[in-house]
């Protein structure tokens, strides 16, 4: 049941029929309108909240947020994905597609010897046709690939490696500001040096063992990242200091 109140209401939203600003129906009203309990209502909203869709609070009515792109970082949505949901049209570019040495860093993400072979994929990818994101993804050599035999420019290399078998099953991400290198202001239509937002995902399978990692960076114009979070939480997930931070006392 949730699934398709969530269903109604993105489909209003992404159509324009609510508009950016809009109040949602109360809990009360949604459940009066499916004819259930606010279980499903509640799973229904939370759903479009991690979509990056709307924005509720604790004893706040939702409302429709930015149409500019959200990217919820507490649940691994694969871009194609993402551009869909929000009603966007995602593109890809290949740039490369290449074999080569892992190196020190690129091998300890992957636990490959640095001198292993991985394959590097980069890729230009566009929201309604606009450069949004220029990935640098890097997969263990038998992953990789499978690549070569995929038509990178027409969906989801996610979705194209599950038809292989090989399902993300944990996702690591980390997010920093960095200035934009000379292929990142080509590519992306920027100034050298202008602001990106780089997003560092290291995935894994079922069993524990990484196959991907990749270094996106986005248009800082074009997107922006969200995470919900509970009060109290301990976990390793959260905001930690670069290691050039200071501290200041309190």
């Amino acid at each position: 049941m949730y699934r398709q109140i969530a269903e109604d209401l993105r489909r209003r939203i992404v159509s324009g029929e609510m508009a950016e600003g809009a109040l949602l129906p109360t809990e009360a009203a949604l459940c009066e309108l499916w004819g259930t309990s606010r279980g499903p209502v509640r799973n229904a909203l939370a759903q479009l909240r991690r979509e990056g869709l709307i924005d509720t609070g604790q004893g706040r009515q939702g409302s429709v947020i930015s149409r500019q792109a959200r990217q919820p970082i507490d649940v691994y949505l694969p871009f194609t994905r993402w551009a869909e949901v929000h009603g966007r049209q995602p593109g890809a570019h290949t740039v490369s597609l290449s074999l080569r040495r892992a190196g020190e860093d690129c091998a300890a993400q992957l636990d490959v010897p640095p001198e292993a072979m991985v394959v590097e994929l980069v890729r230009l990818r566009l929201l309604d046709g606009e450069p949004t994101m220029l990935e640098r993804t890097r997969f263990r050599e038998d992953v990789g690939r499978l690549l070569f035999d995929a038509d990178l420019e027409a969906g989801s290399i996610t979705a194209y490696l599950a038809t292989r078998g090989l399902n993300f099953d944990q996702v690591e991400v980390e997010i920093d500001a960095i200035g934009a290198d000379p292929l990142d202001a080509d590519l992306l239509g920027i100034d050298e040096a202008s602001p990106v937002l780089r997003l560092r995902r290291r995935s894994s399978d079922a069993d524990g063992r990484a196959f991907e990692y990749s270094d996106d960076r986005y248009r800082s114009d074009t997107v922006r990242f969200t995470v919900n979070a509970a009060g109290g939480s301990n976990g390793e997930r959260g905001i930690r200091p670069t290691a050039g931070a200071s501290h200041q006392e309190r």
